[in-house]
């Protein structure tokens, strides 16, 4: 029973593995011989994954939980820089360029990764040519992130700085229905102000008025919904 359980869940780990870009292009036998170079790392709530020195030596792929990355500002204030789900992987640029990332990686809960190390990174991964040309692909993706993430600290006000990362956050995580689009995870008003470099206090003021006047809606299990009137307001970025 127990040697089927663990089949099971190394089977579940590989599918997901197979869907990321990086390994997509592989054929099954391909992908078999890169097995070995996969570690499983498990992390609890608020426990971190990554500290900035760290991220010349590991790349990490998210298999299950959620974690965001952040950097400290002079300030001593946390920003968020980006938030990852189930599927994503983060570290592949440091990986790819031999620097660090000005950032942080802590779970946001429960978290179930993959790690990768620099060395097998280079002898297994880059030699592959299907996956040197994931790599350049997966680059210009992380750049229009970067695009878009200083487009919303451009922004004029915090009203568009809190409606565009809440159109950000939905791009990621939202599905559509009969009521808008639902934020399906729970992003808290302190996430909401670390990723638009604003006070808790002023997404809080603004979430309650977008509330009252019916541009949003909180509902079961704190997920969000965006109403159209929301969207109709909103800057596409």
């Amino acid at each position: 029973m127990k040697a089927a359980i663990r089949k099971s869940k190394k089977d579940k780990t590989n599918h997901l593995l197979k869907s990321i870009p990086f390994f997509e292009g592989l054929s099954d036998k391909e992908f078999s011989e890169l097995s070995h170079i996969f570690i499983e790392k498990h992390f609890s709530r608020n426990k971190i994954i990554l500290l900035e020195e760290d991220t010349l030596n590991y790349m990490y792929v998210i298999l299950s939980g959620k974690v965001k990355v952040v950097h400290s500002g002079l300030d001593g204030k946390e920003h968020i820089v980006a938030i990852h789900k189930k599927g994503d992987f983060f570290g592949e640029m440091a990986l790819l360029d031999g620097k660090t990332s000005p950032a942080s990686v802590i779970a946001l809960e429960e978290t179930h990764i993959v790690i990768i190390s620099k060395k097998d990174f280079e002898d297994y991964l880059l030699k592959n040519e299907k996956v040197a040309k994931q790599a350049i692909l997966i680059l210009c993706s992380r750049l229009r992130e970067a695009w878009m993430m200083i487009k919303v600290l451009s922004l004029p006000n915090a009203e568009s700085r809190v409606r565009a990362v809440l159109r950000i956050i939905s791009g990621y995580y939202g599905y559509k229905d009969a009521r808008g689009t639902v934020i399906s995870s729970k992003f808290t008003h302190q996430n909401i102000a670390d990723y638009s470099h604003l006070a808790r206090e002023t997404v809080t003021r603004l979430m309650n008025r977008f509330i009252k006047d019916g541009e949003i809606e909180i509902i079961e299990n704190r997920d969000i919904v965006l109403k159209p009137l929301f969207l109709e307001k909103s800057l596409v970025l």
